[in-house]
């Protein structure tokens, strides 16, 4: 296996992206988080690419923020956060168009936790562990993470773990809803997901879709039924509907083309 800290593999219009510091259950250095970034834009810019997917090499997922980075003290912390560009933040599967699935293959800790849930959607290993333990550093709950749990689990639930810091196992994940499954082969439940959108589902009413959900957190529910309507008219002239249409009434997948 290459010694890259993040590794992109290409399959069938489907970006798997491993993060690949086994030794150090993938935890993140400065480096790494920004070449992780950057295979996410990568993969959005690529029109031969409709979704990707992100694991952990060995293991682990992330074990969040590499520990040598914290025993350097408060300015080496204050580097790791101010010296990054936003394109090059962790929460980077947030703001591309391309559906980005999180195949969760063991500890997700911290930074890693949140990457986790940065995910449209997310499978998870039964070793898998979610861990916020922000609490238990004497931290805060980073990278927008107090924004994004609640609306996955509700409040109440989130300001829980959060709260405590409590390590969370696979089966709990997936009762409260954190995660849309748990399989022995988490990496293959997550590619067998992303090959059948990448095969039937149009790049364009994914990049919209993906747009309208994280829109709808921030704006009343006339103003999200509006938007819809507008973008309902844009799509019935589109090609995609025209294109679904004659696919299915010849019995093939359709062809669509780029967002």
């Amino acid at each position: 296996m290459s010694d890259a800290p993040v590794l992109v593999e290409v399959r069938d219009r489907v970006a798997l992206i491993t993060l690949n510091r086994p030794e150090r259950l993938n935890a993140l250095t400065s480096d790494m988080g920004a070449a992780y970034a950057r295979a996410l834009r990568e993969a959005d810019a690529d029109p031969g690419i409709r979704v990707a997917v992100v694991t952990g090499a060995g293991r682990g997922f992330c074990s969040g923020a590499d520990l040598s980075v914290l025993a350097q003290g408060p300015e080496a912390l204050e580097g790791f956060v101010s010296e990054t560009a936003w394109d090059d933040l962790p929460t980077g599967a947030l703001d591309v168009r391309i559906p980005v699935v999180m195949a969760v293959n063991g500890p997700a800790a911290g930074l890693g936790f949140v990457i986790a849930l940065t995910g449209d959607v997310c499978f998870a290993s039964p070793t898998a562990r979610f861990i916020s333990a922000f609490s238990r550093l004497g931290l805060v709950a980073e990278y927008g993470v107090a924004w994004l749990l609640p609306r996955m689990i509700g409040r109440q639930r989130a300001a829980e773990i959060l709260l405590s810091g409590r390590p969370l196992d696979a089966a709990e994940a997936e009762r409260i809803g954190l995660v849309q499954g748990v399989h022995e082969d988490v990496v293959g439940a997550a590619l067998a997901w992303a090959s059948d959108v990448a095969a039937h589902c149009s790049p364009t009413s994914l990049a919209t879709m993906k747009r309208q959900l994280y829109a709808a957190d921030e704006a009343g529910l006339r103003a999200s039924i509006e938007d819809s309507l507008r973008l309902m008219r844009e799509s019935f002239r589109g090609p995609d509907l025209a294109e679904a249409l004659l696919a299915k009434a010849a019995g093939r997948a359709p062809d669509f083309g780029p967002a």
